[in-house]
């Protein structure tokens, strides 16, 4: 590894009125370096990146690439520099195709479409990523379109690579495969930097580990000498089973009765005669590969999605459902958290409060177009204390606020319509050690007021300690179901892939 530093950050600020993002940091990063940026949501880690790639300028301190000072006006400053950020929230145009997005920015006076697609399809070969790079990135799964951005920054021969959460969407063989590259990537020079909540990852894959904590830098140093407990304690400053006393808590039996039965639901390629059965005061989680109709079924029972024509039945409380939209479904006291809650989660230019009001207000369906506004602020104000919804107020846009928060609004906006069963699908992606512990304990909450709930999760760790019955969906269809007592990670894992 150079001894000279592809990047320094001097005495680094960035501030937002009279709050401070980010606090006198100090930071490099060298050629032929893994170094992971670890910390709870807010904690100043995408301002740092950012700052790095261009998006935004210092407030005050120094930025300097190859010992020389810049400040960068755009983003395109630093690609100039061989500078790319891949983005948690990707930055991919939906109306072009993948190959059109790969070479966004870069294209000649003359394009031939044919070189152009040729181009990017052999990146992704390379990559082993099976993306189709003539199909319409808006068109693409969470997962794809994260591939889409580590090809386009590999294609781009960039020297410095961010990576914002790049394994959030990608399954257990995509994560490793990314891995690979990465360390592949070091070998040749590049230097990398990528933000990660799943700390196992940083732990296991990073050469150097910078954690950070409300803004400040506070601690650098070779992954090695660093544990999981370590860690947390210096991103929180306390260990985190404090924060959860009731963790290992058990939950009574669940009722006979479900609340929640799916029989032999179909619902194009992706759900084949899918069965399972939902009960209240139960966690049941749904383990299994991307692609494996999870979702997709989840979709289908809210309403989201329709399903085939004699497609299965559902019924919900003895009673037999088929709704024609999530409207319905909501009138019922059925509620759905999607796992891309930028794209279907909320309102983002819109404040907390009218996020929540408004999920609130969809429970009367058309029987109720107006809510008054000094309703919809105490309720706001209700559910910001009792999720610790953390914000500068209640109308602050949630764009604006960290990720574990924007998924606290997520979940507020269900939570107030008092739903009688809540499917949570990936509720933890993109959000901190901190806040996962917080909406774990919300769960469990609801479970324990003998709600149904249902957890869709690719978090292995998440599935095992959430759940009390578990299902392994594969194929479009229930490969295997484990009570708690039986499950491991070698039996969900062996159920998912054979």
């Amino acid at each position: 590894m150079s001894r000279r530093p592809i990047v320094a950050l001097e005495n680094v600020t960035k501030r937002y009125g009279a709050i401070a993002a980010l606090e006198a940091a100090n930071f490099d990063l060298y050629p032929g370096e893994i170094h992971a940026l670890v910390g709870e949501n807010g904690a100043g880690k995408s301002t740092l990146c950012k700052l790095i790639a261009g998006v935004m300028p210092p407030t005050e301190g120094v930025l300097r690439i190859d010992d020389a000072p810049v400040a960068f006006s755009a983003p395109k400053d630093a690609s100039r520099l061989g500078i790319s950020m891949v983005f948690q929230e990707t930055s991919l145009v939906p109306q072009l195709t993948v190959a059109q997005n790969m070479v966004l920015g870069r294209e000649r006076a003359f394009n031939s479409v044919r070189k152009v697609r040729n181009t990017a399809r052999q990146a992704l070969q390379r990559l082993n990523f099976n993306v189709d790079a003539s199909q319409l990135a808006g068109a693409l799964s969470a997962a794809k379109r994260q591939m889409v951005e580590i090809a386009r920054a590999v294609l781009n021969d960039a020297r410095v690579i961010i990576f914002d959460e790049p394994t959030a969407s990608l399954t257990p063989e995509e994560t490793e495969h990314l891995f690979d590259l990465m360390k592949a990537l070091r070998r040749r020079g590049v230097a990398m930097i990528f933000i990660s909540h799943a700390l196992e990852e940083a732990l296991a894959h990073a050469d150097r580990v910078t954690v950070l904590r409300n803004g400040r830098l506070m601690v650098t140093g070779p992954a090695a000498d660093f544990d999981r407990a370590g860690l947390i304690r210096h991103m929180i400053g306390e260990d985190l089973a404090k924060r959860d006393p009731t963790a290992a808590a058990r939950r009574p039996p669940p009722a006979a009765a479900p609340v929640l039965q799916v029989e032999n639901l179909r619902m194009g390629a992706m759900v084949n005669n899918m069965s399972f059965s939902v009960f209240p005061g139960e966690i049941t989680g749904i383990a299994g590969l991307i692609g494996s109709g999870r979702s997709e079924a989840a979709r289908v029972v809210v309403g989201h999605t329709k399903r085939n024509f004699g497609g299965g039945r559902i019924w919900l409380n003895g009673r037999e459902v088929r709704y024609g939209s999530p409207a319905e479904a909501i009138a019922d006291g059925v509620a759905y958290v999607s796992e891309d809650r930028k794209l279907d989660g909320f309102f983002e230019t819109l404040g907390v409060s009218e996020n929540i009001g408004l999920g609130w207000l969809a429970k009367f369906g058309r029987r109720r177009w107006i809510a008054p506004a000094p309703t919809m602020r105490a309720l706001a104000q209700e559910w910001r204390t009792r999720l610790s919804i953390r914000a500068t107020g209640s109308d602050q846009p949630v764009l604006h606020l960290s990720g574990g928060n924007q998924q606290k609004v997520v979940i507020a906006k269900s939570l107030a319509q008092q739903p009688r069963l809540i499917i949570f699908d990936e509720p933890t992606r993109g959000v901190d050690v901190g806040a996962i512990a917080e909406i774990h304990t919300i769960i469990r909450d609801l479970a324990r007021s003998g709600a149904g709930v249902v957890v869709i999760s690719s978090y292995l760790p998440e599935i095992l300690d959430l759940s009390d019955r578990i299902l392994v969906a594969k194929s479009g269809t229930i490969a295997a179901e484990f009570v708690r007592s039986e499950a491991t990670a070698e039996k969900v894992l062996q159920a998912a892939i054979h």
